[in-house]
């Protein structure tokens, strides 16, 4: 449970600020301007890279999370996640993100909101577990992004989130490497990845990737040659 001590360590951030300063804020539009760069691989499913000032909502794939903060973090950019205690580094570092970038809060306890609003005053990308997602009011979930956008950072949810700018998922998951009797090691897991934003991007988008690749790495579906796909859970 967090502490009001470890959200002091998390105030000493340049920039930082606590959940009483959860107003309506102004908009910042020079903090709210350009976008986080994201793996070529994703280009089909987020145009533009992952726009400062929004929020996202991944259902059902916390690998294409991780994903989506692979290239911002190689880039420069600070990424932080809280409410998801079983995430494994090792996972997140083979798809490709800078884990000399990245911070873990793994159980934001009772101090959730503050927490959170911590993390958006001083870090780039700040993702939310499932269980911390839910536990945020209709009226705080407003709040917190109208903060987004004045910040310029981006807030990805695992799971549901009212109002999200995007929502993407995964489904068709398809592990290949075996071979047409059955032997063989898993390879790489093919899914089909969705995006669905609003206004002008409310028709949906479907990308083809390899989540993860042969290599742990996210990358774009390529024609099958030989092994057939094994269709399992996961």
């Amino acid at each position: 449970m967090v502490v009001p001590e470890a959200v002091a360590g998390l105030m000493a951030i340049p920039g930082v600020r606590t959940a009483a300063d959860l107003g309506e804020p102004s908009l910042d539009t020079a903090a709210s301007a350009g976008s986080l760069p994201i793996a070529p691989a994703l280009a089909g499913l987020v145009p533009g890279g992952l726009r400062r000032g929004s929020t996202v909502a991944v259902r059902g794939s916390t690998a294409l999370i991780l994903a989506l903060l692979a290239k911002a973090t190689r880039e420069g950019a600070w990424a932080a996640i809280t409410g998801m205690p079983a995430l494994g580094v090792v996972a997140a570092a083979e798809l490709g993100v800078d884990l000399d970038r990245l911070a873990l809060v793994p159980d934001p306890g009772v101090e959730l909101v503050a927490v959170v609003s911590a993390l958006i005053d001083g870090f780039d990308l700040v993702v939310l577990g499932p269980a911390a997602a839910r536990g945020i009011q209709p009226q705080l979930a407003r709040r917190l992004a109208g903060r987004v956008r004045n910040r310029g950072a981006v807030l990805i949810s695992a799971g549901a989130w009212q109002g999200a700018d995007l929502e993407l998922g995964v489904s068709k998951r398809r592990w290949r490497g075996l071979s047409d009797d059955g032997f063989g090691h898993l390879d790489a897991r093919e899914v089909v990845a969705t995006s669905r934003g609003r206004g002008a991007a409310a028709r949906p988008r479907h990308v083809a990737l390899q989540l993860p690749g042969s290599d742990g790495a996210i990358g774009a579906v390529e024609a099958t040659v030989g092994g057939r796909l094994s269709e399992v859970a996961g």
